[in-house]
């Protein structure tokens, strides 16, 4: 028999949930932009400062050979949680954004030309459009765009339609950050390799929300950031086929990513320090490796089913809200609750419900395109994660009355 999930016993890890906002108990509704720390991640990386620093894999001495074990064994961390076959798969970069950009760099200037096609879809982040973008002004390739349903689902005809012989890279996200849509990864990838393409996934929300096997998914290219798994900011996570990793050119250049070097020639070092030039985020990495630690031993099969009930009790809450109409409705979503009301904007919403200690997030979330298509400037966003509980939907949905009394 399964132990029950005990939110009040996670609550407590979190030492930042424990304080108040303007004089009232902090609810926050903000981890699709960041998620707060555990206290097991914040001591993982304290230790590292206080009692085991160096720079790793450039030291014979103790303290270098330390840290660069505890680097390698997060590595070792990252590929079990997603279930890479090889840990030199697992390239370690500053975030998401950076990996999506290390790809079309390199792969992307490699493999892609005039002509050739990288297709994308109306959900994406600005950090899964722009490198594509730049690729097309270095390469002549032509982007072509996925549209979005109005209940914010994609129909895998639309894909099956649209990916060609000419297409070199399916470039989507696992689950989009406005929409909280869940895309069926297995499925658009099966059909891009039937026809010759990649498939690059932004999982900055999807590894967060439900467990991640690269593997089973059959994708070639899977990118994460730490700071929404609840780890530490200014790390990510870029998982490549090794064929795929060992056949592309370094995306930068500097120490610890060559093998050799002389003025006439430098050869690079095998994977994956050839993608890892200068000195890495080593506390970084080993706080990642915690916070996934962390949330293997609650289980993310657990978190799922937790916070599949959280967004149920979500929909039933603010539905009953007078004049609110949620943006992304698709069947199986993830819990991010996207909304607007009819008497405010979305930036007077989420200031007006700070005043209770509210977090939500108010913009357009790094997703222009997908503003325009639903025609809208932005939207509120409310994201849940494995500390939130039904307490604090109410006093989101209560909180979201006050506006209305202001506005009425």
């Amino acid at each position: 028999m399964s132990t029950p999930y005990d939110v009040e016993a996670i609550r407590a890890d979190f030492p930042i949930l424990c304080q108040l906002v303007r004089g009232k108990r902090l609810v926050y509704l903000d981890s699709a932009g960041s998620a707060q720390k555990p206290r097991q991640v914040i001591e993982a990386v304290e230790r590292v400062y206080e009692t085991e620093y160096a720079n790793v894999h450039r030291g014979l001495h103790y303290m270098s050979e330390q840290t660069s074990a505890r680097y390698e064994e997060a590595r070792e961390t990252v590929r079990a949680f997603i279930n890479a076959e090889h840990s030199h798969e697992v390239i370690f970069t500053k975030g998401t954004t950076e990996s999506i950009n290390l790809v079309a760099s390199s792969y992307g200037r490699k493999m892609v030309g005039p002509g050739d096609e990288v297709l994308l879809t109306y959900a994406e982040h600005h950090s899964n459009i722009v490198p594509w973008q730049l690729l097309r002004e270095q390469t002549g390739c032509v982007l072509k765009v996925v549209p979005v349903e109005d209940d914010g689902s994609m129909k895998l005809a639309d894909f099956d339609g649209m990916i060609t012989e000419k297409t070199k890279i399916v470039a989507f996200c696992h689950v989009s950050n406005v929409l909280g849509t869940v895309l069926p990864v297995k499925e658009i990838t099966a059909i891009a390799h039937d026809r010759g393409a990649v498939v690059v996934i932004d999982g900055a929300q999807g590894v967060v929300h439900m467990p991640v096997d690269v593997q089973a998914m059959d994708v070639d290219f899977y990118v994460f950031s730490g700071h929404k798994l609840y780890g530490p900011s200014g790390i990510g996570v870029l998982y490549g086929k090794a064929a795929l990793l060992e056949a592309m050119p370094p995306y930068q250049g500097g120490g610890g990513m060559i093998n050799t070097v002389s003025f006439e020639e430098t050869t690079w070092a095998d994977l994956p320090d050839k993608f890892e030039a200068g000195t890495p985020p080593i506390a970084q990495a080993i706080g990642l490796g915690a916070a996934i630690d962390y949330l293997s031993g609650i289980g993310m099969a657990r978190i799922a089913e937790h916070e599949r009930d959280l967004l149920n009790y979500a929909t039933q809450r603010l539905s009953a809200v007078e004049g609110l109409n949620f943006i992304g409705t698709a069947a199986g979503k993830a819990s991010v609750v996207s909304f607007t009301m009819d008497c405010a904007h979305p930036h007077d919403i989420s200031t007006i419900i700070d005043q209770n200690g509210v977090a939500v997030r108010a913009g357009h979330h790094c997703a222009q395109p997908l503003m325009d298509r639903f025609d809208l400037p932005s939207t509120a966003r409310a994201s849940l994660g494995l500390y939130n509980t039904h307490e604090d939907i109410d006093v989101l949905a209560d909180s979201l009355e006050k506006v209305r009394e202001i506005f009425r």
